[in-house]
């Protein structure tokens, strides 16, 4: 018996009684098939609602033929008549996503002629595929005009056109399409059939926000946020600007000059620091020149300082050097030689002390975790 969808007669209706026709035990809960829903399957690029049958939540929705099929945490007796309640603040975002995701397809359609070949409504944002380039500027024009279609609150058109109608009618659509078509209309805007759920009018959406361009295959993927979803992603926005602005003691609006200054002020810094580290790893050098093979432990430096010490002494010390710096059981460590292949002596090493690294045939740099005294008792036994 196919099952009478109310979600399409009144997208708006968050509860209703229904009788369950059907409940069979399932991977993951029950099956529940009622003799009417509000509960939107998944289809259309569209998410599924979710919401409650009784006391029985909902995990899924889906569409077998001409029955919806509910998947619930607890079976429902059958014959017996349940009160249905969606989850009103999912079902209305996704509302607001898909309608603001086909005004946004319509407008890139007219202006460059691209086709809208991939859609996404993720937990985050929805992602949607498109056959051209798209470049910053021009998302950002979209982006304008999408907001301007939103603020003439126009009202949404949904109907089913007779075969002559359909065929006459410009509409977007991924592949041919025969029967009983559903076309979604924001007029002026978009004209795509659609199964999905729209809200009434575009002023419902709120607002769009086109977070990102990048290319994809032989066009574009744009990251797209609307509604109480954008709403909520400018207030994070907003709440890490005024955290920053406080940090860099700069006005909200002036926080990407100061972030740069402190950018530059840091770059000069670190140049310093690099300089002060190669005067003092240079003295270093040469209290050990001439010693040979040398083993030297040194408290914790960034693996480049490691690195540039290992290279200072090497240039002198005349055998191998072998620089660790960190504390026990945490060593990063540089190893030269220009006498042999130190390549196996390193996997060796690995292998003993729990490390990772590697590198050409004179040099190689990685991290142990190991003791001081495990290290010393490496190279001692080495040399035997």
């Amino acid at each position: 018996m196919p099952t009478e969808k109310v979600y399409y007669v009144d997208p708006y209706q968050t509860g209703a009684e229904a009788t369950a026709l059907s409940c069979e035990a399932a991977k993951g809960g029950w099956r529940v098939i009622l003799d009417r829903t509000i509960f939107y399957p998944t289809g259309g690029g569209q998410p599924c609602d979710l919401g409650t049958l009784g006391s029985a939540r909902v995990l899924d929705v889906s569409e077998m033929g001409d029955e919806v099929v509910h998947l619930c945490d607890q079976p429902l007796p059958v014959g017996e008549t349940v009160v249905c309640k969606i989850d009103w603040a999912r079902r209305f975002s996704l509302m607001q996503q898909h309608s603001g995701e086909h005004i946004v397809s319509g407008i890139i359609h007219s202006r460059f002629g691209y086709d809208n070949v991939g859609f996404h409504m993720g937990s985050e944002a929805i992602t949607i595929d498109y056959t051209g380039e798209i470049t910053p500027q021009e998302l950002k024009e979209v982006e304008l005009a999408a907001n301007e279609a939103i603020w003439k609150n126009v009202k949404t058109e949904i109907f089913y056109p007779d075969p002559d109608a359909l065929a006459a009618l410009p509409y977007r659509s991924k592949k041919a399409l025969t029967g009983a078509v559903r076309i979604v209309r924001f007029p002026d805007l978009d004209t795509c059939a659609c199964c999905g759920l729209h809200v009434a009018r575009t002023g419902e959406i709120g607002l769009v926000k086109l977070l990102s361009v990048t290319r994809f295959h032989a066009g574009s993927r744009i990251e797209l946020l609307c509604g109480g979803q954008a709403l909520a992603y400018f207030g994070t926005i907003y709440d890490q600007t005024r955290e920053i602005s406080a940090l860099l003691s700069a006005k909200p609006l002036q926080i990407a000059a100061a972030a740069a200054r402190q950018k530059e002020e840091l770059g000069a810094a670190q140049y310093r620091v690099t300089q002060l580290e190669n005067e003092l790893f240079s003295q270093k050098a040469q209290a050990l020149a001439g010693k040979g093979d040398v083993l030297l432990f040194e408290s914790a430096m960034q693996p480049n300082a490691v690195r540039r010490l290992a290279d200072a002494i090497l240039s002198v010390c005349g055998g191998r050097c072998a620089v660790f710096a960190g504390t026990d059981g945490a060593y990063q460590y540089a190893i030269g030689t220009q006498q042999s292949d130190l390549r196996e002596f390193c996997r060796a090493m690995n292998a003993a002390l729990q490390g990772r690294g590697g590198g050409k045939a004179g040099f190689v740099q990685g991290s142990v975790s190991a003791s001081r005294s495990e290290i010393e008792s490496f190279f001692a036994n080495e040399k035997r």
